[in-house]
């Protein structure tokens, strides 16, 4: 297991690299010069040339590169125009809370998208199955925007049940958190509970027409025991690679989430960031975002070695 974890370790290592490439290269894609684009046209001469200084942009690329990686092992991700600070402090701001919303809709769309599934392909072609089919496909095909306003239109102008927008930690008022949270939670947690059922529903139909999982029922087994501990591990691992892809799903629905609801996220602030063309700040959310995706996927690959110990032998 430990020689599967340093492969795993040097493939993520190798595709990190390639993502600071990538975000080194997000200045270039501009179009024309990086420094007017990130100032506008009415800057002035001396200002474009302060910032082409300030960001090496008056240096060879590989010469750029080097400089930029450097700065960031030492965890400075540039100067931002707008916020006349290190890019890293909004950054680290904002990106709690995003993580706070998505990790409260992971757990919730984990648990509630298998069981979905679980129960969908044990009742199969039942009213049950049909109706949960149903919910599912409407889940996934309902954007997250429109789930968004619906709920301010309902749940907070008509009923008065929760807030239009904010955000507080639990830590600061724990009654007030948890209104302001509910909803945007939900409109991040419904499009994955509806992948997740999908995905564990076919999984399991697939997995419980298996030769052991007969022989298993053959035996006397418990049909709890049977799906639990003999068909459930087998089908979580297409399942596992999902929530990997659900990590980035989740990211990129903060973008909107937090721009309905008004929550100062990361989402927000890389769309606050490109309307006033601070590129600096988007470049570096861009790579802290890339870094967690890869940290995600890191994970599902250990994951693989658990649930299916031939993996590790690949």
């Amino acid at each position: 297991m430990l020689a599967f974890i340093v492969r795993r370790l040097i493939y993520t290592l190798i595709v990190i690299i390639l993502v600071t490439l990538i975000a080194f290269c997000l200045l270039y894609v501009l179009p024309g010069d990086p420094a007017t684009a990130m100032l506008g046209d009415d800057a002035t001469p001396e200002q474009v040339e302060r910032i082409r200084k300030q960001l090496w942009l008056d240096r060879p690329l590989i010469i750029q590169y080097g400089h930029w990686m450097d700065n960031l092992l030492h965890g400075d991700l540039g100067m931002s125009i707008t916020y006349s600070e290190n890019a890293t402090g909004p950054i680290l701001r904002a990106l709690p809370i995003t993580a706070y919303l998505a990790v409260i809709a992971m757990c919730i769309s984990s648990i509630t998208g298998v069981s979905i599934g679980i129960i969908s392909a044990v009742k199969r072609a039942t009213f049950l199955d049909n109706i949960l089919v149903i919910f599912a496909n409407l889940g996934y095909a309902t954007p997250i925007f429109w789930l968004g306003l619906m709920g301010i239109y309902v749940f907070a102008y008509h009923l008065g049940w929760f807030p239009v927008q904010g955000f507080t930690w639990p830590t600061d008022d724990l009654g007030k958190s948890i209104s302001q949270t509910i909803m945007p939670v939900i409109c991040l947690a419904v499009p994955s509970i509806a992948i997740l059922a999908r995905q564990t529903r076919s999984s399991m139909l697939e997995v419980i027409r298996q030769d052991y999982i007969r022989t298993a029922r053959a035996k006397g087994l418990r049909e709890r025991a049977v799906i639990l501990k003999h068909a459930l591990k087998n089908a979580l691992i297409p399942v596992v690679t999902l929530l990997g892809i659900l990590v980035r799903i989740l990211i990129g629905g903060s973008v909107l989430v937090e721009t309905v609801f008004n929550i100062p996220g990361l989402g927000r602030l890389l769309i606050t960031s490109a309307i006033y063309g601070d590129f600096i700040v988007v470049q570096g959310g861009v790579l802290i975002i890339s870094f967690i995706t890869c940290f995600a996927n890191l994970l599902v690959d250990i994951s693989y070695g658990w649930l299916d110990p031939r993996i590790r032998f690949e």
